[in-house]
């Protein structure tokens, strides 16, 4: 036998939020004995004595292989057929012995220190062998990782290198799967840059040298199977940069992490069983922008703090059937290591984060969600990424996700790192990354957030900080390329799912077809529409006169785009205040006025969005920390026409949008939608028509200023005898002062507003009505 190995003390180990366990010094350990001289054949019934060392390697190759530098670790570990028998080499770090063991076949190996072990076997052919590995006070058998063949196809590298690999997914990151009759798990990263590069984790006490990796070729996919890790093991990839140093890096793949704030990946599998079939195959029957489609947008983590997914499962699609919302958009869900970035500073683009559960518990909770016929739309982060060491910059010593020329990957806003999107791969990982929320979590929609940063080169920046395009101007055709080949590509994989964009310039063609030279969205956030509204609806009254305007213009190019209004997170942050609180006036009036503003907006044409804690007129700006202030609901504090009065309207507003097709059915086309005073700014008074397809009308009608109008006069089209009020924001159940019309309003055989008939109407103070033949 071969003298114990004596290592000198190993470098810190790091843990990354599992427990490491200190390597054992190694100690002297006796030979196992002999088999049975009847279970071993003559011919291999050896020991280690009788069996001769492996050809040495050279001590360049050695070193590589060492320091993690070396590209093809099975050409020089694992066993082989030599002129003399088969020579077999492992690499055990603190192992004190390592045995072979077949069928007939039991020999121990020659320790040659830094835990590699060899022995040129008696043999003609490599057997179907196993290791037994002794370390001090344990011994383990297992599957040698350096006798399998690559476990990722040709195919596969084929469409990494053409950028062309829909379903990116399942072929990089960790994969566990049977490969030649043996369960483990596939680790493959793409490091082009790499030396080499070495899969570590819980399995290895995170010392990475027991287990490099294979380059495949030019794809600069690295990969490594390893027989006998499953569900639940902590890995992270250690890359050798092209200077020789190392980095510790998160997997770009992983489906699953740690709680941050600990970054290891975790190798998972879904075994979660759809229940929403029914749902799946009727989504996409009716075009979004020809649908209802009224969206409640949430943040899961403080919605209701503490509650997991599951829990989540429980409550929400409860309390959003209840308001009516057709949507939940979820502010992202994908892993991020700082919750006060909302989650818009992403570092796992593939994992729904883990802080309230795992990846089948965010199925659990789509899938409730449809059962209670709720869709899902997420908001998606491809315009920039955090500088974390452990995460996406540098990847893998060199800029790889993000651009080489600093001007074009420093993002001047938020301190992060914008993607190459004129890269293959990197448009591949993230074209890959749209379908794979689609497809393996069925949401319904991808709201894809920061649009506008992504399209122009001079976004944010001042002269001399950008360069131009090749034909010397401002757009990022790279960008324009990746969103016209992400949204085509949804939805030619994914039908039903629906695509969004904040966009807040006015950039042509945002939800035009890609064929027609658009980028191909299904909706657009309205976000000129939002900032002019709001800008009216924060004046004292007196003064709206003079911004009449804000409101009515947005008509001027409703039709340009498929749009979405949006009332979001951001309007209720940073010091903006509340939707009610930016209302002027006494308690009383600012609900009002928040009411009066639900109205208009849910007549307007596009789709609405509200975000959680307006549907109650919340008073204090949001926070993550602690979320709605669910109290002002208690009906122990809050009055019937207070908080939940303004819930009540909400509820209201759905409902009645939902029964009435002139409110959404032709929101994209002018012909749905007609003014009948847009030009009354001395009385703060709006009044439009809306029209079905079959031309069924609905009025609405809006009085933002504070005192009752007596016998307001609007022209109506001729024909219904009689109109009745559907929905009144001044009703009393809501808060309100109670000024309705309780009685079918005649339609007057006298002109108005270019019209033959005309109705004579009570306008309420800060009130939106809507009436219908």
């Amino acid at each position: 036998m071969s003298a114990a190995r004596q290592p000198s003390p190993p470098s810190p180990v790091v843990t990354d939020g599992a427990p490491a366990k200190k390597p054992r010094t190694p100690r002297a350990r006796k030979a196992a004995p002999p088999a049975p001289p009847a279970a071993v054949p003559a011919v291999t019934a050896v020991t280690a004595n009788g069996v001769r060392p492996a050809p040495p390697l050279h001590a360049d190759e050695r070193a590589r292989l060492l320091e993690g530098r070396h590209h093809d670790p099975h050409a020089v570990l694992g066993a082989r057929v030599l002129r003399g028998g088969v020579a077999l080499r492992a690499l055990r770090p603190y192992a004190t012995s390592v045995t072979v063991v077949a069928k007939g076949l039991r020999t121990e190996l020659h320790d040659h220190g830094d835990g590699l072990f060899s022995g040129l076997l008696p043999l003609t052919e490599v057997p179907d062998y196993r290791l037994l590995v002794a370390y001090e006070d344990h011994e383990t058998e297992v599957h040698d990782p350096y006798r399998f063949l690559p476990a990722l196809g040709e195919l596969d590298l084929h469409l990494i290198g053409e950028g062309r690999h829909e379903e990116l997914w399942t072929a990089l990151g960790a994969q566990p799967m049977e490969h030649q009759g043996v369960a483990g798990t596939r680790f493959t990263v793409w490091a082009p840059n790499a030396q080499g590069v070495r899969v570590t984790g819980d399995f290895s006490c995170w010392d990475p040298t027991a287990h490099p990796m294979r380059s495949l070729g030019s794809s600069g996919v690295w990969e490594l199977f390893l027989p006998g890790i499953g569900e639940g093991a902590l890995y992270k990839f250690d890359i050798t940069r092209p200077d020789g140093s190392h980095t510790l890096r998160a997997d770009p793949m992983a489906r699953r992490t740690e709680v941050p704030p600990a970054t290891a990946s975790v190798v998972t599998s879904s075994t979660y069983a759809w229940q929403d079939a029914e749902w799946m195959a009727d989504r996409g029957k009716r075009p979004p922008h020809q649908a209802p489609f009224s969206v409640y947008e949430v943040h899961l983590a403080s919605w209701r703090p503490g509650l997991g997914y599951r829990e989540l499962a429980e409550q929400l699609p409860a309390y959003v059937k209840e308001l009516g919302f057709t949507h939940v958009e979820l502010m992202p869900v994908a892993e991020h290591p700082f919750g006060g970035s909302w989650g818009y500073q992403v570092t796992g683009f593939y994992a729904p984060t883990s802080r309230m559960g795992s990846p089948d518990d965010f199925r659990f909770l789509v899938d409730s969600l449809h059962r209670a016929g709720i869709g899902v739309i997420v908001d998606w982060v491809p315009a920039h990424f955090p500088r974390d060491d452990w995460a996406l910059a540098e990847f893998d010593g060199r800029p790889l996700y993000e651009h080489a020329d600093p001007r074009r990957s420093a993002h001047p806003d938020w301190g992060t790192l914008e993607f190459d999107y004129g890269r293959t791969e990197v448009r591949n990982f993230l074209v890959a990354n749209a379908v794979y929320w689609a497809q393996e979590f069925h949401v319904d929609g991808i709201r894809v957030d920061a649009v506008a940063s992504m399209l122009y080169l001079d976004y944010s920046r001042n002269d001399g900080e950008w360069a131009p395009n090749e034909h010397g101007g401002r757009e990022n055709w790279d960008a324009v390329r990746f969103l016209q080949e992400m949204n085509a590509t949804v939805y030619r994989r994914c039908p039903g799912v629906v695509t969004i964009a904040e966009e807040s310039t006015a950039w042509e063609g945002v939800t035009r077809p890609t064929d027609s030279g658009g980028l191909g969205f299904g909706l657009k956030w309205n976000m000129g529409w939002m900032h002019d509204t709001l800008r009216y609806a924060g004046k004292e009254p007196v003064h709206r006169k003079y911004h009449h305007h804000d409101m009515t213009f947005g008509m001027v190019y409703a039709y340009s785009e498929n749009y979405v209004l949006p009332i979001s997170h951001d309007e209720v942050v940073h010091g903006k205040g509340a939707l009610v609180s930016k209302m002027p006036g006494d308690w009383w009036q600012q609900r009002a006025g928040h009411r009066a503003y639900l109205g208009f907006m849910w007549a307007h044409p596009g789709k609405q969005l509200l975000f959680m804690g307006q549907e109650f007129a919340q008073g204090a700006e949001w926070s993550e920390a602690h979320g709605p202030d669910w109290w002002l609901v208690d009906p122990a504090y809050s009055a019937a026409g207070d908080h939940r009065g303004v819930r009540e309207l909400v509820a209201d507003l759905n409902r009645v949008y939902l029964d009435t097709p002139s409110l959404w059915e032709r929101d994209s086309v002018p012909d749905g939608f007609a003014w009948v005073e847009a030009d009354a700014a001395d009385d703060n008074v709006f009044a439009f028509l809306r029209y079905a397809a079959d031309g069924s009308p609905l009025l609405a009608v809006s009085n933002f200023s504070p005192v009752v109008r007596q016998d307001y006069r609007l022209g109506v089209p001729d024909g219904p005898r009689a109109w009745r009020e559907v929905l009144n924001t001044d009703d009393g159940r809501y808060g309100g002062s109670g000024v309705l019309h309780p009685r079918p309003l005649p339609a007057l055989p006298e002109p108005s507003h270019g019209r033959a008939a005309s109705l004579r109407l009570t306008l309420p103070p800060l009130a939106t009505l809507w009436l219908r033949p």
